[in-house]
């Protein structure tokens, strides 16, 4: 299992290029930069990339509502060329509060509009031939009617290779299964290794109809990490990031991070977390997060005890664990003792 940094979104941005230069020297495998409603991923990628030279450079993700299918192909194309082939495009598709709250989309079909969306990024970075899908939510060109369509176009960029791994986010078990099935990676957003049977389950039927020139699935998982010597003190600085993802990341029965810590065993915590967030009661939510929950998917307290828990992700099946930190140093050495 290999280690890079999750920087998140929106706090820190004038510090990052340092601290992506720190890990580029550092030898981590990759920089990972995420967009929700305020920062976006690829303004910081394009800055990252010209201060680093070999680190990977990965969106965590992109979120596909927001842009065309051509849009994030373009900028796909534009990233490559500039971390001359270091990209690792992550896209999702957010959930309803952002997207419908936010971007002012509906968000329906999300099966079928990933299905088209990733089609239509592969073929446009190919660059094989002028861009044509003949898609139910991507239509193109654009089918009129009333009177000719206009002609196919070709991107004018050209890729730096053929092909851009493509990573997909999901949490629901349709939506894993489905990342199996077409992508190069999986991005989950909380992964527990003590429960490995439960994503090995829900990737199964995904897999199954993968194509052998996929390769095998690239599993990436998103880890909060809190270090520190006061165990208490470091899942309390989690608690309400935990409370956002599981009370405020959707409504009562459209949360998938609320479903996925049910499945975990925690559905009557999850529900009070949820209650209490949406009633307003954040710090109460906060609060309501179990110990047990925080231990589970995240890494928490002295730095030999996230050391040791650093086994239980790699024995799961995480290729490649990124941390939600900027502490370089602490990942660096934790990445000498894997």
């Amino acid at each position: 299992m290999k280690l890079g940094l999750s920087l998140g979104h929106s706090t820190g941005l004038r510090n990052l290029g340092a601290v992506a230069h720190r890990a580029d020297a550092a030898g981590l495998d990759s920089l990972w930069v995420s967009e929700a409603y305020g920062s976006d991923a690829v303004s910081v990628l394009g800055h990252l990339s010209a201060v680093t030279s070999r680190i990977g450079l990965g969106t965590a993700v992109l979120q596909m509502p927001a842009r065309t299918p051509a849009a994030t192909a373009m900028t796909a194309l534009t990233l490559d060329q500039l971390s001359d082939g270091r990209l690792l495009l992550g896209l999702g598709t957010s959930g309803p509060q952002v997207v419908e709250g936010w971007h002012g989309v509906a968000f329906d079909s999300p099966l079928a509009r990933t299905r088209e969306y990733v089609d239509i990024v592969r073929a446009a970075v190919a660059r094989q031939e002028p861009l044509t899908y003949p898609g139910v939510h991507y239509p193109l060109p654009y089918p009129r009617p009333d009177r000719e369509p206009p002609r196919p176009l070709k991107a004018t960029l050209h890729p730096v290779r053929p092909r851009i791994p493509v990573l997909l986010a999901a949490n629901g078990p349709r939506n894993v299964a489905l990342a199996g099935q077409l992508a190069e990676g999986w991005l989950p957003a909380f992964y527990c290794p003590d429960r490995p049977e439960l994503y090995r389950d829900m990737l199964a039927p995904g897999l199954a109809r993968r194509p052998a020139d996929l390769g095998p699935l690239r599993i990436v998982a998103t880890v909060h990490m809190a270090p520190g010597a006061d165990l208490a003190a470091c899942r309390d600085a989690l608690r309400p990031a935990f409370a956002l993802y599981l009370g405020g990341m959707g409504g009562r029965g459209r949360n998938f991070y609320a479903d996925l810590a049910s499945r975990l065993g925690y559905e009557a915590a999850t529900h009070q977390i949820q209650e209490l967030y949406l009633g307003g009661h954040r710090d109460q939510a906060a609060g309501a997060v179990p110990d047990a929950l925080i231990d589970q998917l995240a890494l928490v307290g002295p730095r030999e005890r996230i050391r040791d828990r650093l086994a239980a992700w790699a024995d799961a099946g995480v290729d490649v664990m990124t941390l939600k930190t900027t502490d370089v140093d602490l990942v660096a050495w934790l990445a000498a003792a894997l």
